[in-house]
């Protein structure tokens, strides 16, 4: 074979398409085992989650003015967070929040709609959180405080559910944009 006589096209042709293939293997290979930044980013809210069956617990979190080093027994804590039924066809009820760090209190209508949502607390910046949700409850929970609370740790809290079961959550506290006028 002669190296300085001139290719066919076939061979050039064959030649770059091997190059081409050699190339696509070795780039697929690149994103192997990679974990997308997406897959694992959690939102951007004040508190955590859990899930209970059908339910899943959202932006749980305390709502305390805290003026010093902690927020002092006998004084009230607001708990927000949102509650999913998945279900597409059973409701389900909120029946009792309880926790080591004071008495909570329900109120307002904590049944859970079908494919619905349970709105408890006012979140900071959503001044009507369920004005144009069709499926949607509201209510309130309020903690009277037995014990001392402060920012930066998490405190348990047991949600129990009708038909779903019950699940503990570590609740962080969030202080909000500005202090509720119902805290005492």
């Amino acid at each position: 074979m002669d190296r300085f006589a001139p290719r066919t096209s076939a061979g050039l042709a064959a030649g770059l398409a091997g190059c081409g293939l050699a190339v696509a293997v070795a780039l697929s290979g690149c994103g192997a085992g990679q974990v997308s930044q997406m897959a694992t980013q959690e939102p951007a809210v004040n508190g955590t989650s859990a899930n209970v069956g059908p339910i899943s617990l959202r932006n749980v979190h305390l709502r305390a003015a805290q003026t010093s080093d902690y927020v002092r027994p006998g004084r009230d804590a607001e708990l927000l967070f949102v509650a999913v039924n998945g279900s597409p066809d059973v409701n389900d009820k909120l029946v009792a929040i309880t926790s080591d760090i004071g008495t909570v209190s329900l109120s307002g209508d904590s049944t859970i709609p079908a494919n619905g949502v349970l709105v408890v607390g006012k979140p900071d910046g959503q001044p009507e959180p369920l004005a144009n949700a069709g499926r949607a409850q509201s209510a309130e929970a309020r903690i009277a405080l037995t014990k001392p609370i402060t920012n930066g740790l998490t405190y348990k809290f047991t949600f129990d559910f009708e038909k779903a079961g019950e699940t503990t959550v570590a609740v962080p506290i969030s202080a909000g944009e500005a202090p509720s006028g119902k805290l005492s």
